[in-house]
């Protein structure tokens, strides 16, 4: 009670100036807080890092300094002092900081790029003696979840990173118009040969009846291409060939031979270069003159309201289901995988009270507190509907809650599966309750296929960092590489996919390429049996996919 007085009183504080209301909360005394079991100790000072997404609203505060992170200090373990670090591009910062001695205690950072230069640089902590002397919550999650510290191990066998399990769902997918298959007699697509063929029809058979050839199959735009990419393998040139991790050019040449035949045959869009965001691919989709279309995210409902549904307004007759990918001659591929185990943050080798910095980790993993960090207060931003949270308030709840503390939760733990997490009780009041539960069952069924094989060597934030100056060859050389290919796709027969092929292995060469090929096959020589690999995602995954269908089949 007292810990929801104290936070309404906040909240009140930061969106309409009532400080009275605060002395009140602030002199209550009934209840616990949630930082129980606190000794009486004085609380240690520490600094931490959090994103700064330029979205707090003017009347709550900064992200710095709003209603949670009082709250945050008020009923954690330390007075935390937080440093703004710009989402778009925060490793210029975060460089700064290190550089100029100004480093936060405790940086949370996703990007391994940005993360492993400075673990490199030694300007980390080692975490296992510190977790071990001073965490309790932490240290217990790492038992219970050994991937954790597998993930957040480095070449010399010591952890450096904190991280959290997600859930680890298909991380894409593609629909299909299925009326438009049934119009033309076709068959759902199993080979990107096949593919090619329903894409043929479904630009050059007038599928939505209008007497015009104004459709097409697929876009190269957006996360349609990047789909298709996976279903060659080809999103991650790093493949295991004999035992050693190469460098694989066969799969970018398929790839790039089927979207130059689908740009030369005038299959697709021409005007994909441009559609940069693949906004436009989307909106195709969505009036009905594009037949396929690759979407990137993991829960298959917000898809369904924000594509199918707009869709199906615009054509009643549409009719949208899930599409395997094609197999291709590398084989047939399921998608990547939302990360199951992500790193996200590490403390400074700088940092005085690194004790402090624990028991912040711990108050933070708590399930608890990132409860109240992810839903808010009871009775204010959502209420308990037969043991399940419902959000009373979108707006609210975003402007008050999740706008504030999204950055908050970077070690918030996905829990095990609940019938809060089924469709069926989520949209209990909604009439079309049964089909969202079909529409995501049906989705995970479809790309939760472990029988097929990962298109890429691990989940992309777990691939390696090499040293400062192969990154930048390696950078730098993607893009002019990707450059190639997509001047070869665009080029018609002034500059085919051979020449390409050659002028990419030539530019790759002429950067000093063979140099990252050796450590990228080194590391992999190395450290293979003990690197968090696409294998332990999936086994992960796996469990968790089949506590759901038990959990969905109860509610049966």
């Amino acid at each position: 009670m007292k810990k929801q007085l104290k936070l309404t009183a906040l909240l009140a504080i930061s969106l309409s100036g009532l400080t009275v209301l605060a002395a009140c909360a602030s002199n209550s005394s009934d209840g616990e807080q949630a930082g129980e079991g606190k000794s009486n100790a004085p609380k240690k000072d520490i600094t931490v890092s959090i994103y700064d997404r330029g979205a707090v609203s003017p009347d709550a505060g900064t992200i710095e300094n709003n209603a949670w992170t009082k709250w945050i200090n008020d009923n954690g373990p330390a007075n935390v002092k937080f440093v703004a670090i710009p989402r778009t591009k925060p490793e210029e910062k975060i460089n700064v900081l290190y550089a100029s001695g100004s480093a936060p205690d405790l940086l949370f950072e996703f990007n391994p790029k940005a993360r492993d230069p400075l673990q490199q640089q030694k300007q980390f902590m080692p975490l296992d003696d510190l977790i071990e002397k001073y965490s309790t919550e932490y240290k217990q999650i790492l038992k219970d979840n050994p991937s954790l510290k597998k993930a957040g191990m480095k070449d010399d066998g010591k952890l450096y990173y904190f991280g959290r399990i997600n859930r680890g769902q298909p991380n894409r997918g593609m629909f299909i118009r299925t009326d438009w298959l049934k119009k033309l007699n076709l068959s759902m697509p199993q080979t990107t040969e096949e593919l090619y063929t329903v894409l043929k029809a479904f630009t050059e058979q007038d599928p939505d009846g209008n007497g015009k050839r104004d459709t097409y199959g697929i876009s190269l735009s957006g996360n349609s291409v990047y789909s298709l990419k996976q279903m060659f393998g080809a999103t991650s040139k790093w493949v295991v060939k004999d035992g050693q991790l190469v460098l694989d050019w066969d799969r970018n040449k398929e790839y790039s031979i089927l979207a130059k035949r689908l740009f030369d045959e005038g299959l697709i869009d021409k005007d994909f270069v441009n559609d940069t965001n693949g906004a436009k691919a989307k909106q195709d989709f969505i009036n009905g003159k594009t037949g396929i279309y690759g979407f990137l995210d993991k829960d298959a409902t917000t898809e369904k309201i924000g594509i199918v549904d707009p869709l199906k307004k615009n054509v009643s007759s549409a009719e949208v289901d899930f599409l395997a990918y094609p197999k291709s001659p590398f084989g047939a591929f399921m998608p990547t995988l939302a990360n199951p185990v992500q790193m996200t943050a590490a403390i400074s080798a700088t940092a005085k009270n690194p004790d402090a910095v624990i028991k912040y980790v711990d108050f933070l993993s708590k399930e608890d507190t990132g409860k109240t960090l992810e839903l808010g207060i009871e009775g204010t931003h959502y209420k308990t509907t037969e043991g399940c949270p419902e959000v009373m308030d979108a707006a609210k709840q975003k402007k008050e809650v999740t706008d504030l503390t999204i950055d908050l939760r970077m070690l918030q733990n996905a829990t095990a599966y609940t019938k809060c997490d089924a469709p069926l009780i989520k949209f209990k009041s909604d009439p079309r309750k049964e089909e969202h539960q079909k529409f995501q069952d049906d989705f995970l069924k479809t790309y939760l296929n472990f029988d097929r094989a990962y298109p890429e060597l691990t989940i992309s934030e777990h691939m390696p960092t090499p040293s400062k100056d192969l990154n930048i060859i390696e950078t730098n050389t993607d893009k002019a590489i990707g450059d190639i290919w997509l001047k070869a796709i665009v080029s018609g027969e002034k500059y085919s996919i051979n020449q390409a092929l050659k002028d990419a292995q030539d530019a790759w060469s002429k950067a000093g390429g063979a140099q990252v090929e050796e450590w990228y096959k080194n590391w992999y020589a190395t450290n293979k049996d003990k690197a968090f690999l696409a294998k332990d995602a999936i086994e992960i995954s796996k469990k968790q996919y089949e506590d759901y269908e038990k959990m969905v089949g109860s509610l049966k």
